[in-house]
């Protein structure tokens, strides 16, 4: 594999080790990272020999979420479709060209990799923002360092979070709602006394830890760890995360609509730069 490619995979036992690879822009997810991510996945799931998958950022920071600015953006472009049904959305306009993309790259990816038959694991240095977090929750358990932080700030931009909304289930309802009405960052600690995160590792041990805690995992029978799962997933669906996702996806998009008819653009103007200083 390229050393430059948006996605590394490196197997190491029963392990396989999956690692954004976009540090100079602190692994935001444009959609070749998106679609190179899915490829990974499946790779992990076809190989009978990988028990666990361990999901990371290279460099200083997990991911900074969707790439809304970097010279890479390429949310313009068409990509071979995995997630669903939806049509191409590169030649099409405003709601119709955002729903169709964000329902396959977005939501629809999510969804997906939640439901991978094997446990994901993730590895948390520095910023988890935005759609960091939505990797970061569709992964089993997530191991974080001290340094690791947390936040969804899309608020500002008057949109209720990010697409695959699973705030309410990841943390308190009240908790969430203070996470998404202020925007700020959440610490490691803090994330870990709510419940988001599993464990808060010094940086210097966040490599050993998430792989010490892997390989314990990768013991268990390969079936029994499939199925239990399936068990919890389906438990948190019967709790309304199936449909609430569906719920507030429509809502996202209507902010989008919203902003698109009363400010410069589906953003309301903000690019990254905007989101980062704000």
């Amino acid at each position: 594999m390229a050393p430059d490619a948006p996605v590394l995979y490196e197997r190491h036992g029963p392990l396989a080790h999956v690692t954004m690879n976009r540090p100079e822009y602190r692994n935001a997810q444009n959609s070749a990272m998106t679609y190179a991510l899915d490829a990974a996945f499946y790779r992990a799931a076809d190989d009978d020999g990988v028990k666990v998958i361990v999901l990371a950022g290279a460099g200083a920071h997990f991911s900074a979420g969707h790439d809304i600015g970097t010279p890479q953006r390429d949310a313009h472009l068409p990509f071979e479709r995995r997630a669903g049904l939806w049509w191409d959305h590169s030649d099409k306009r405003g709601a119709e060209q955002r729903y169709a993309r964000e329902s396959e790259v977005y939501l629809g990816m999510c969804r997906r990799w939640r439901e991978l038959p094997k446990p994901v694991l993730a590895s948390v240095q520095g910023a988890c923002v935005a759609g960091g977090l939505m990797l970061a929750w569709v992964c089993d358990l997530i191991v974080a360092s001290e340094d690791a932080f947390f936040a969804d700030p899309v608020v500002r931009m008057g949109i209720p979070g990010v697409e695959f909304f699973a705030h309410p289930w990841v943390m308190p309802p009240r908790v969430a709602k203070e996470f998404l009405f202020t925007g700020d960052r959440m610490s490691a600690r803090r994330a870990h006394e709510v419940g988001m995160v599993n464990r808060v590792v010094p940086r210097e041990e966040l490599a050993t830890a998430t792989r010490e805690l892997a390989e314990r995992i990768a013991r268990m029978p390969r079936m029994g760890l499939a199925l239990t799962k399936r068990a919890v997933n389906q438990a948190e669906d019967l709790q309304g995360l199936h449909a609430g996702l569906d719920s507030v996806f429509g809502l996202h998009h209507l902010a989008h609509a919203h902003n698109a008819e009363t400010t410069a653009d589906p953003l309301a103007g903000l690019d990254a730069r905007a989101m980062k200083d704000a």
